[in-house]
């Protein structure tokens, strides 16, 4: 068996679903809009300086949601898709799925945002293997928990050493793509890194080792020709 992993926020998506996640539930008016607004600009900073304090930022994005009815939020995140997700899902991300796909590759994504707002959009791919930070739902309702280790840094590592055990999984050949420094410990386990629109840190960090780089939502600094992308 050969994997492809792929991040999903940065690298599959030409944006950040936590962040617009955020932005959305102040327009739909179910959080303070000023307040909530500044607090998520703030973690996203952090994430982006990889400084980011998980538990609090997991805590922060799911304590408006607990107490939800799960079909509740389905609803609400029917229409974060229609009008923030579509428009981020793009075609160069589909191709690089549909090479590793028609290769016969099994397909996963790994990501730090919580599962209740990722779960769609890997539906959206058609990747049916998700890796993301947990988020409790008892008696169909959001408790605002978020039990076990959050896949984030080290806990990306930590949660597909799990998946690859429950799965009875041993792949002869990995690859993972990722635009953060936050995934530099996961990237430097596979076979096969990928830096994909890589932050400056990342984008060092890559040269230095030697791994590919992959312009695959920004323009490739030297060129633009879509078909350099893959």
């Amino acid at each position: 068996m050969k994997l492809a992993i792929f991040d999903l926020d940065n690298t599959l998506l030409h944006g950040d679903s936590d962040f617009l996640w955020g932005e959305f539930i102040c327009q739909q008016g179910l959080v303070d809009k000023h307040q909530y607004h500044e607090q998520n600009r703030h973690f996203h900073q952090q994430y982006m300086d990889g400084e980011l304090d998980i538990e609090e930022f997991v805590e922060f994005v799911l304590t408006p949601l607990s107490g939800m009815k799960k079909a509740d939020f389905d609803a609400l995140h029917a229409k974060f898709m229609e009008q923030k997700i579509k428009y981020i899902m793009t075609r160069q991300a589909r191709k690089l799925i549909a090479k590793h796909r028609d290769a016969g590759h099994t397909l996963l994504i790994i990501t730090a945002t919580n599962e209740l707002i990722t779960t769609p959009i890997a539906k959206a791919y058609e990747i049916d293997n998700l890796l993301a930070t947990r988020a409790e739902v008892k008696r169909n309702v959001i408790t605002g928990k978020s039990p076990g280790t959050p896949c984030f840094q080290d806990g990306k590592i930590t949660r597909l050493d799990e998946w690859l055990e429950e799965n009875n999984y041993e792949p002869e050949e990995t690859w993972f793509y990722s635009d953060s420094r936050n995934d530099i410990p996961l990237l430097e386990k596979v076979d096969n890194p990928v830096a994909v629109d890589p932050d400056d840190a990342l984008f060092d960090h890559a040269q230095l080792l030697g791994w590919d780089i992959m312009w695959l939502h920004k323009p490739r600094p030297s060129e633009d020709d879509d078909d350099e992308y893959l």
